[in-house]
């Protein structure tokens, strides 16, 4: 399908994201698409305190991963007395007329229930707290590592989730990687846990002549300079991985795809050239756990500091045993024109007109503009 194709479907509401044909949303059909914008949420971790509420049925691992788990209930309730909720407030705040939706990076919810029905319970509340702030907007959550994790949790997940998202799309979602447009720009909504190479394929080749691709997963698509820098969408070193990462790498790049994702708990950018054209991608996070967050400080920055910060870590004498990851980050320095890393958690607007796409970031709950980033 050529771009008038894609172009003369999209107004006329025939043509639709998924494999199985369903009709576009409602939201293709509004005026004025060539310029909207879209409230972005990064990683919540939604939890209360007493942890008892959501994980009286914790079960117990080994005492490193429980001292972890614990640690993060603990880490989370704090969060939502206070921080969590003010962030929200001021996320719901940007909307204006031109915003169309809500879109959330994944880990949603923090899991750990140990019952699959307390586990719909946690991400129901979830979302019922954040639309509660966000009021009618469509509310779009992709599903991160943290939203399945736990006893029945995937299951609890798989059917509860695409029913919900059908319901805020207002079209069938049936999986959890789908797709949905709005007026001409496409979103491919990707599950990074459990990949599903040939949806994803699909979904590329049914939205050929976009004018924009946003691709949203809740681990990056390209590396991430962290200490667990694997864990990004295909990022296993198998044959299998590596040959799936370049496949989808150079489609990608020759959408010129954005990239919008989470994971990482930090705010990162980045702008890569490669395999016959481009890949942006904004990192970003809501984890807001202390007040220094709230001021936006780069701590890494340029083509040449990619990879810095791991191998930083690995200098560490308790890290010594990690393998040197320095050949991945090497493959993709060449083709970064701009990189940056902050730990601030805050709020994001999207905004998207026939010039410029760009992410506002709101740090904490500021009322001022932190940073903004130009994608297009």
């Amino acid at each position: 399908m050529n771009r008038r194709d894609f172009l003369t479907l999209s107004a006329t509401g025939i043509i639709g994201l998924s494999a199985s044909g369903f009709p576009l949303s409602a939201l293709a059909k509004r005026k004025g698409d060539k310029k909207y914008s879209l409230i972005i949420l990064g990683d919540t971790h939604f939890d209360v305190d007493p942890s008892s509420v959501y994980h009286a049925e914790y079960l117990k691992n080994t005492e490193k991963i429980n001292q972890a788990h614990l640690s993060e209930f603990a880490r989370n309730g704090s969060m939502w007395k206070d921080r969590c909720p003010r962030l929200l407030k001021r996320a719901a705040s940007l909307a204006d007329k031109d915003t169309r939706m809500v879109l959330q990076m994944g880990d949603l919810i923090q899991g750990d229930c140990g019952n699959g029905e307390v586990h719909k319970k946690m991400l129901c509340d979830a979302l019922e707290r954040m639309k509660g702030e966000m009021g009618s907007l469509p509310f779009v959550t992709v599903v991160g590592n943290h939203d399945i994790r736990g006893t029945d949790a995937l299951q609890a997940y798989h059917s509860f989730m695409p029913a919900r998202m059908s319901e805020e799309l207002g079209k069938p979602v049936t999986k959890t990687t789908f797709g949905f447009n709005i007026g001409n720009d496409a979103f491919i909504v990707i599950d990074f846990n459990n990949p599903d190479d040939e949806e994803i394929d699909r979904l590329l080749n049914d939205t050929k002549g976009a004018r924009h691709t946003f691709v949203m997963t809740h681990g990056p698509v390209l590396p991430p300079d962290i200490t667990s820098c694997r864990w990004f969408f295909h990022g296993g070193a198998s044959e299998a991985n590596t040959q799936a990462r370049l496949h989808f790498r150079q489609a990608f790049a020759q959408r010129n795809a954005i990239v919008l994702c989470g994971h990482t708990h930090y705010t990162d950018f980045m702008d890569w050239y490669g395999d016959g054209g481009r890949i942006t991608q904004m990192t970003m996070s809501s984890v807001w756990t202390s007040d220094k967050q709230k001021d936006y400080t780069v701590r890494s920055e340029g083509a040449e500091n990619y990879g810095m910060l791991r191998k930083k870590a690995m200098e560490k004498p308790e890290n010594a045993n990690w393998k040197d990851e320095s050949a991945l980050f090497d493959e993709y320095r060449p083709g970064i024109r701009q990189h940056s890393n902050s730990r601030s958690q805050g709020s994001y607007k999207l905004n998207v007109s026939k010039k410029h796409v760009t992410i506002d970031f709101y740090a904490g709950d500021s009322e001022e503009l932190s940073h903004r980033f130009v994608l297009r």
